[in-house]
């Protein structure tokens, strides 16, 4: 495992770094990341931005929003949070998140705070949630990481985004305010933020036989940038295009909450964009493109979804509930 030294707080560029880290670096060897954002909404690689967010509060505040390579909910960063990234051999552990969090848990243990792992992505302190996770797969590559608050600002949080009344409601809460906690609450002694740091550095090298730290040359530097400005920066990536639609179909799983808008014309699908906070083992863009050309009728869409395998793309799926979801009326 070799730790790369990051001190940048651009968003875009920390996001390309990560997608650098996962698709550019030697694989013979682990990565471990620890960074920071300016105040910053992170959405996940399925979600429709201008859903998730209040525009308005972002524009007025200066705050960034940014795109990231994994599934899962939108989320807020600023100085007071802190995010792990491991860019690891992928070793069937998509959505193996304790593995991931194990370091977190214990560096709290060593601060006399007990914390949890908590559904199917989240850390608690006392049932409140600090920390979120999301993975994504490259080929034999697994990036995973998370967030961990540790001073931040809530009330920017619960103002910048802007969560569905659906996902609220299946957590069985009243607001986002009401559900998070900053560690900084719950320390005896209170420590700063680069001094949990270390803690957590010790933490994730502890079993390791030496430390090893992985610096960014210029070359790396300079492909990064390159990846930063053409396309994380993009609106594109950023908000994409939400195709017309008039059909929709919504569900919330133990998964995740999932979103199928298609456009039928003509009784054959020729629009497709799939929205949510899953976690998806293959692009939905293949998904969707996929869909196109099938006729919109039970018999003939549930054929396909068969002949696709949605397994492929939600694992942690039942067998046939968005077969079910998609075809019924």
């Amino acid at each position: 495992m070799k730790q790369i030294i990051n001190y940048s707080t651009d968003p875009y560029f920390n996001m390309a770094l990560e997608e650098y880290c996962l698709m550019q670096l030697p694989a013979n060897a682990n990565y471990f990341i620890l960074w920071q954002n300016q105040p910053t909404v992170v959405v996940g690689r399925n979600q429709n931005t201008l859903e998730e967010i209040n525009a308005s509060y972002l524009e007025e505040h200066g705050i960034k929003v940014v795109r990231r390579l994994s599934g899962g909910g939108a989320v807020y960063h600023d100085h007071g949070n802190l995010n792990f990234t491991f860019v690891v051999d992928e070793n069937q552990d998509f959505a193996n998140f304790e593995k991931f969090t194990r370091p977190v848990i214990k560096a709290l243990r060593r601060l006399g705070i007990e914390a949890e792992n908590n559904g199917r992505n989240d850390l608690t302190i006392a049932g409140k949630k600090f920390s979120g996770n999301a993975q994504f797969k490259h080929k034999d590559r697994l990036l995973h990481h998370g967030t961990i608050l540790f001073d931040s600002n809530i009330e920017a949080m619960v103002q910048a985004l802007n969560p569905s009344p659906v996902k609220i409601s299946s957590k069985g809460i009243k607001s986002v305010r009401s559900r998070v906690a900053n560690i900084r609450e719950h320390l005896s002694v209170p420590i700063t933020i680069e001094e949990f740091q270390q803690i957590l550095t010790e933490e994730v090298f502890q079993l390791e036989s030496a430390y090893a730290a992985y610096q960014l040359n210029e070359s790396d530097r300079q492909n990064i940038d390159i990846l930063r400005n053409n396309k994380y920066t993009s609106w594109d990536w950023i908000y994409g295009t939400s195709p017309a639609h008039n059909v929709r179909k919504t569900a919330t799983f133990s998964w995740g909450n999932i979103d199928f808008r298609l456009e039928v014309k003509r009784g054959l699908i020729s629009g497709c964009k799939i929205f949510g906070d899953f976690f998806s083992l293959r692009d939905t863009a293949e998904l969707e493109s996929r869909l196109i050309g099938t006729k919109y009728h039970e018999e003939e869409l549930r054929k396909r979804l068969v002949e696709i395998g949605l397994h492929q793309f939600f694992p942690q799926s039942e067998e046939n509930e968005l077969i079910e979801l998609l075809c019924r009326r």
